[in-house]
């Protein structure tokens, strides 16, 4: 049972040849027997997961149907999930239990979701390895001594072992699409917007968006109907007609416009990964796609624009983490200014301080003109490169990342060189575009994934091209040994 695809999980319950109750008890039992070895998980929660199959086995008993009825997931441990410890993969919020369900939270439960529990993430969302964890790093299940990706690893980790079909993750800039190339597996990040951000912790607002991390692009076509749709809560959400995801999936690429941007292909891509993106290429040209040079000149301003936009607005969020209202208090305080320094000294890793410090640095009195009204003025830039861009093709294609997954430690003394592994997929977030990556082969044993970007609420287009690419391949169908 724990081979199956979440869609595959739809049908097996719709056909009545398993309930949700026994398969939830299954991927519990593969969750405390594998995780150990990979440490993808913060909390499993198994009293709520068996009762919301249960739940779900009702539901259905009664006539009720829907893709998601009683399927099993777990969610990033950003999203808020009333009376579960949401700890944000830091000792700060170690001892937090959330008072209210996030809204991705609230809407995948109503439509009958069961949560097995919520996943091992980098500290605040603040990595692109989960190596900054409170609780530890994730291991990759494909090579054990190497990093997941991140910060959605726990995630991606937990749904590559088959530990369960599907999880929830959030991409600040590319935190759901480089650990899906990382572990073979499909994630979306939808378009900013499209998915509500309340309850969902903060790390850079302008830039955070929730997303699904499964195997296949029809298990992200599920997974993101139950998410995507306007929430009046959140202020960033926008009010645009939710589309039938997987009916869009089968749709003919013949005549798709699929743009290769030249500045993707330059010396710091790993020739064999730039080769298995040629061979995705020619795979998608034998459907009928039309391949263009097309050119994004400002790419390569997109890191240091990145990295002074992300960590100023993590400065902000951050500051009401400050041992008073809750989550980590010091103890023995001498003064109130003992309290605060104290507890945010003691709370937060070293990389949140790394970036909050560099914040609030960024948007000091005499530095905000000089560097982040600068790296805004960049990031105007790289939308209109964008938007020229899809003015001449459909879909733009490159590779997620640069490189195979690392050793866990081969960067921990050097965070730029960490911070450049997400030099492909930085650039959507900075223009709020929806991208997806996908299974593209092996370099070494280690998966490579292809990215796709569209333009504006086209997550269907994206979708619809993975999911016919992974009718003629199947990368997507490997799964890593001893799991």
């Amino acid at each position: 049972m724990h081979q199956l695809t979440l869609a595959e999980i739809a049908r097996g319950l719709a056909d009545k040849k398993f309930s949700s109750e026994e398969l939830t008890r299954v991927l519990l039992a593969r969750i405390a027997q594998l995780d150990p070895q990979l440490n993808s998980f913060i909390s499993v929660t198994e009293e709520l997961a068996i009762a919301q199959a249960r739940a779900a086995d009702a539901r259905r008993a009664a006539g009720e149907t829907g893709a998601l009825l009683g399927a099993p997931l777990a969610h990033k441990d950003l999203f808020c999930t009333q009376g579960v410890r949401t700890s944000c993969g830091s000792k700060m919020l170690d001892n937090f239990k959330a008072p209210y369900d996030a809204t991705v939270v609230a809407r995948l439960a109503a439509a009958g979701a069961v949560s097995l529990g919520k996943t091992n993430m980098d500290e605040f969302a603040m990595g692109s390895a989960n190596e900054s964890s409170y609780y530890g790093a994730v291991k990759n299940p494909w090579n054990l001594e190497h990093v997941p990706g991140g910060s959605s690893g726990g995630s991606a980790a937990a749904v590559a072992a088959r530990l369960l079909p599907a999880a929830t993750g959030t991409d600040t800039g590319g935190s759901i699409r480089q650990p899906a190339a990382l572990t073979n597996l499909t994630g979306l990040k939808p378009t900013y917007g499209r998915v509500s951000r309340w309850g969902m912790i903060a790390y850079a607002s302008s830039l955070d968006q929730g997303g699904p991390l499964a195997r296949t692009a029809e298990d992200c076509a599920l997974l993101l109907q139950g998410m995507a749709g306007f929430d009046p809560q959140d202020s960033t959400s926008i009010d645009e007609p939710v589309p039938d995801y997987s009916a869009l999936l089968n749709g003919s690429i013949e005549g798709l416009r699929i743009g290769l941007p030249k500045e993707y292909f330059g010396a710091g891509l790993d020739p064999r990964i730039a080769e298995l993106i040629h061979q995705s290429v020619k795979e998608l040209e034998k459907l009928g796609a039309v391949i263009k040079e097309i050119s994004l000149p400002n790419m390569q301003h997109a890191i240091p624009a990145y990295y002074v936009i992300a960590p100023a607005e993590a400065s902000s969020n951050l500051s009401r983490f400050d041992g008073v209202r809750f989550g980590y208090r010091c103890e023995n305080p001498k003064d109130l200014t003992d309290l605060y320094e104290r507890s945010r000294a003691e709370g937060f890793g070293a990389e949140v301080q790394r970036r909050i410090m560099v914040g609030a640095y960024a948007l000091s009195a005499g530095y905000y003109d000089a560097y982040y009204l600068q790296a805004q003025k960049i990031r105007r830039l790289i939308k209109n490169d964008f938007m020229a861009a899809f003015n001449d093709v459909d879909v733009i294609l490159g590779p997620t990342t640069p490189n195979p997954a690392w050793k866990i430690g081969a960067k921990n003394n050097d965070p730029v060189a960490a911070y450049l592994e997400d030099v492909y997929t930085i650039t959507a977030n900075l223009a709020g575009l929806p991208g997806l990556s996908m299974p593209a082969g092996f370099v070494e044993g280690l998966p490579v994934g292809v990215q796709l970007l569209a333009p504006y609420f086209q997550e269907g287009r994206l979708l619809n091209v993975a999911h016919r690419y992974q009718q003629v391949t199947d990368w997507h169908t490997r799964a890593p040994a001893g799991f």
